[in-house]
């Protein structure tokens, strides 16, 4: 079936892609420091542990930039393709399953909002709303990419049956426990990270807020490595 050869293959790029590039300008900001500004280097190298620094920070200065925001639209592009792949399979063994038309518009709105927050990464002006956009637009993505996520993976569950052949199950379980896992996180940490300013009754926040975000990413896009293994190779 091609829709899932498809998928299949667009799931792992989907993981590699961001994953590599978000890296690569962690890796230059931290360690290759002749090649960007002095302003910008960072010291603290493993922000997943340590939050030393955010995913922006590293990636909206050049030469980061030059990495990241391409990365991001390819991403995005690939996660439309994606989407609407697995609208294909969906409507192939239940033409008519209630959720499929919200996976598409969720999937789709998400990979668009990533592609906002990528063009205006990096772009300086010192306005409140502007700033508040930024916010919402990132917000926006976490959020549809998340209700996408766990739609997608309720649908396969409600006719596991009929693709048993087709997916290890193992595999569609360990996707609901992420999926179960992300929303709590997000459901916790989204009023932390809203918190203005950087401290909370004393106690600083920035290094959380950042190293949430560093493996939050991680989160969602181990997904689609998930997506990867789950689907077997149709010969």
């Amino acid at each position: 079936m091609s829709s899932i050869e498809k998928t299949r293959s667009i799931s792992i790029w989907i993981f590699i892609v961001p994953f590599t590039a978000v890296n690569a300008c962690l890796l230059i900001t931290t360690q290759f420091h002749s090649l960007i500004d002095p302003q910008y280097w960072i010291f603290m190298p493993f922000p997943y542990i340590d939050g030393g620094v955010s995913i922006s920070r590293t990636a909206r200065y050049f030469p980061t930039y030059l990495i990241f925001k391409p990365a991001m639209f390819l991403t995005s592009y690939l996660l439309i393709i994606y989407w609407l792949s697995n609208k294909k399979i969906i409507e192939f063994f239940e033409p008519n399953h209630k959720h499929k038309k919200k996976i598409v518009f969720f999937g789709v709105a998400s990979a668009l909002a990533l592609t906002v927050h990528a063009i205006f990464l990096g772009v300086k002006f010192d306005n409140d709303l502007y700033k508040l956009f930024r916010r919402v637009i990132m917000f926006t993505f976490i959020v549809f990419e998340i209700v996408a996520q766990a739609y997608l993976v309720a649908t396969l569950l409600s006719f596991k049956e009929k693709i048993g052949k087709y997916i290890n199950n193992n595999i569609l379980k360990i996707k609901l426990y992420l999926v179960s896992l992300l929303i709590i996180v997000a459901a916790i940490s989204i009023p932390i990270i809203s918190l203005p300013g950087d401290d909370f009754f004393g106690f600083s926040l920035k290094f959380l807020k950042h190293a949430l975000e560093w493996d939050y990413f991680l989160g969602v896009i181990t997904f689609y490595l998930l997506t990867f293994f789950m689907w077997k190779k149709i010969n």
